[in-house]
């Protein structure tokens, strides 16, 4: 079972949160941006608040929708979750003269975003489409495990078991993330480095991680076959790995 709640969480943190890795990864995408200065805030009832803001090709998101251009309010975690499944519609109700931008770049960004992590298979077929969608799955993947071991209960549980450190998830020698845990509250650091790391999970290649990540690996065997390699603290990437099979129940 999923917390319609924890799922608005994790599309609001983790998928749209992926965006601005979205811009650095494909050109297209920061094409769209660029020369934009706006702030667009989700605001859901009872759930989220935070805001996407855009300057200069870039973007970032910050909690909280203070400053806002433009504010998306939704009435319930499942209008909102309607948007990203793209069967619902944002209320704008402040920063009307921005809607141009909310009905046009800003849906092709998120039309973009979509195609990468929920891809047709025949694109995958393209080694740079491939390796965008497996390092965004990657980012997201990351954020959703801290929104998750923060604030649904199973996730809450195992990260009660999880020491102050820093866990890193990554693929190969270049990419990474890195989970942090202190007082068993999880933050994600998406530039990461190797000092201070006290566990870590990396795939062999984006291909063993992109398998892993549609489900098409146990971990176990992989770890077995050499395919992925973990080290430190192993309870630390035990209760990581229990978070993360909560992420595909959520983000499936």
């Amino acid at each position: 079972m999923k917390d319609t709640a924890i799922l608005a969480r994790c599309n609001l943190f983790a998928v749209l949160g992926s965006i601005p890795h979205l811009l650095k990864l494909d050109p297209d995408a920061a094409a769209l941006v660029a020369g934009k200065n706006i702030r667009i805030g989700f605001a859901v009832k009872d759930g989220p608040r935070a805001t996407l803001i855009f300057k200069d090709g870039e973007a970032e998101m910050v909690k909280g929708t203070d400053g806002c251009s433009i504010k998306l309010w939704f009435p319930s975690v499942d209008k909102f979750n309607a948007l990203i499944d793209g069967t619902g519609t944002p209320i704008p109700v402040s920063g009307f003269h921005h809607i141009g931008f909310l009905l046009g770049p800003f849906t092709k960004l998120t039309d973009l975003l979509s195609a990468y992590l929920r891809p047709d298979p025949e694109r995958l077929a393209d080694p740079v489409f491939f390796e965008r969608s497996t390092t965004l799955m990657l980012y997201v993947i990351g954020r959703a495990i801290v929104q998750i071991g923060n604030h649904d209960k199973v996730g809450q549980f195992s990260a009660s078991n999880i020491t102050d450190g820093k866990i890193k998830l990554g693929i190969g020698d270049t990419l990474a993330v890195a989970i942090h845990c202190r007082d068993h509250h999880l933050m994600f650091n998406h530039t990461p480095n190797d000092e201070g790391v006290t566990s870590q999970m990396v795939f062999d290649s984006l291909t063993t991680a992109r398998d892993l990540f549609d489900g098409k690996i146990n971990a176990i065997v992989a770890v077995g076959m050499g395919q992925v390699r973990i080290g430190g603290m192993i309870s630390q990437v035990d209760n990581i790995n229990r978070i993360l099979d909560r992420v595909a129940i959520y983000l499936a």
